[in-house]
Formats: C-alpha cells, structure tokens, sequence
C-alpha cells in the first residue's frame, strides 16, 4: 500500500503503518481533530473523585518503563500531583500513537506526558507552562565521523518518532540543508524512540532527529555508541496537553506547575532527570499559535 510523502520524506514503514491501523489512529484522528471534544470542569473532577490522565510508555527520559515499573521525569511529576490534588489521579500508560485522540475522545482528561508544544496541536489542545525545553537535535553513531555540519546531512537516511513534533518540524531542516544546497534524505518513522535508536546503532539509518532532553539523556548514558549533533529546529517546549474545551482544568494544571517552580521542587526534579536546572522556561500556559510562535521566534 502507498503512503503520502510529506516534504518529499519517504514512505511510512510498514510495521509503524500496520501499528496505526491496528489502534484506529488513522480513522480515529481525522474524525477527533474535526469533531466535538468532550469538556470536563474542575467541579466535575472533584466530585467524580479523579482525574483521569493518560502518560506515554516509551520516551525517556520523560517517561519509561523499567523492571516492570514505570518512572521517569514526568512519573515524579504525577507523584507530585498526588500529593498536591485533593481528588486521585487515575493514570494509564499507553504507546504515544494513540494517546492524544484518546484525550480528545473524553476516555481521558489530559495527557501528563512529555508533549512537545506544535502549532498544531495547538488547533486542539492548550498546554501548561513548559517543564522542560524541546529543541531537536541529531543524534549519531560515535565512531562517524562523516558528519560535522548541516550540510553533512544532505541526502542521509533519518529516522523519527511517528507522530511526533520531531517529524512536523523537519521541513526547518530541509530549509538549513536547502540553504547548503542539499536536500532531505529518506526518513523513516517508528512508534518509539528507542527502536529509532537500534536502527541507527545497527548502521540503517544515519541519524535520528529529537528532542533535547532525550537526545542529552541517550548520548550520556550509551556514549560510546552515539554522540549529539546539532540543533535542527528553533526553540521548542515539552509541556502537558489539556484539551482547550477544559479551561478550568488547564488553570489547575497551570497552577500546580508554578506551585513546582517556586517551591523548587520543579528545578530538582529536572536537575535529576537532565542533569541540568531548566530556569528561563516560559511561566505562563500557551493557548494560541500567535503566543507560541512569539515565544519560540517561529517564523
């Protein structure tokens, strides 16, 4: 079966393509992101007993499972909701793919996880203040050389997580590598990062495009077998997505993330996660393409 090419990027891979169709995202997306979306208020949460949240499986260092048990930056965030909300958070752990229309499909209120802010996913969902920044980067092999700058990439085999802001922000790299006279490569999408990440060691790809908390996290721990690149977007945010029908559960939200930053308790948690304090994140909620974009100068 033929996909569409986006920005003249290759083929979706099949076993991403057969996973989509498999949860219903294909369907399932087109008819959330045009139709109604189920609103809940702060009340309703309250005297329901619970906030039910949805968090993804596979994205460290925001989000993974080990031993059998999840953790991770945005786990100890959730840990720290627990304490701060007067009703229980009921959360599900779930492959990225399908998450976001189930948030906009009212099984779930919001999604607690390592969300990059797009314009996109701005039609539909508000975000809270940023927890972390999301400027992507390369990723590469340690012992490849061949790549030193921008114009290295003309041509080269890349891969990126389905779905992700990564991907929707590749035509930025196209317009570096187009100002080089290169060009994009085939660019092969999968549902995780991590199987990204083997394809690259394995010598299929020869970089992988993420964000740079995930992107610091992995060259530091394996950095004998990959190394960090360049930038290859503008600024970007990870921040949690409430869907905008939802106001008073976005302020909620808002609230218990600058409770996190003055208290401190924000920075040591990124300090222990990055291995670095993020201080000059935005303090307010992003609600609209125009507030976005003059925070992170997309053009």
């Amino acid at each position: 079966m033929k996909t569409a090419k986006f920005y003249g990027l290759s083929k979706i891979k099949k076993p991403v393509y057969r996973t989509l169709l498999r949860q219903g995202t294909v369907l399932l997306c087109s008819a959330l992101w045009l139709g109604q979306v189920s609103a809940i208020t702060l009340d309703e949460v309250k005297a329901r007993g619970y906030l039910a949240v949805a968090t993804e499986d596979d994205y460290a260092p925001f989000e993974m499972i080990k031993d059998g048990k999840p953790e991770g930056f945005t786990h100890d965030l959730v840990a720290e909701l627990k304490k701060y909300a007067s009703f229980q958070i009921k959360q599900d752990i779930m492959p990225w793919t399908g998450l976001l229309p189930s948030v906009l499909s009212g099984k779930y209120d919001a999604a607690l996880t390592g969300a990059v802010v797009s314009t996109e996913r701005l039609a539909r969902f508000d975000f809270t203040p940023p927890v972390a920044i999301a400027t992507h980067y390369t990723i590469f092999r340690s012992k490849d050389d061949s790549i030193k700058t921008i114009a290295d990439l003309d041509g080269k085999t890349l891969g990126v997580q389905a779905g992700s802001v990564a991907l929707a922000r590749l035509p930025e790299l196209a317009e570096m590598l187009a100002k080089t006279g290169g060009k994009l490569g085939k660019v092969v999408e999968y549902t995780s990062n991590p199987e990204a990440y083997a394809d690259l060691a394995n010598g299929r790809l020869d970089y992988v495009v993420t964000a740079y908390a995930g992107a610091k996290m992995l060259t530091t721990q394996r950095s004998k077998v990959f190394r960090m690149g360049m930038a290859v977007s503008g600024p970007g945010y990870h921040a949690w997505p409430v869907p905008k029908e939802s106001p008073e559960l976005l302020a909620f939200l808002s609230d218990f993330i600058r409770h996190l930053r003055e208290s401190g308790k924000l920075a040591e948690l990124q300090q222990k996660w990055f291995g670095e304090s993020m201080t000059d994140l935005p303090t307010e909620a992003i609600t609209s393409v125009e507030q976005f974009k003059e925070m992170t100068r997309v053009k």
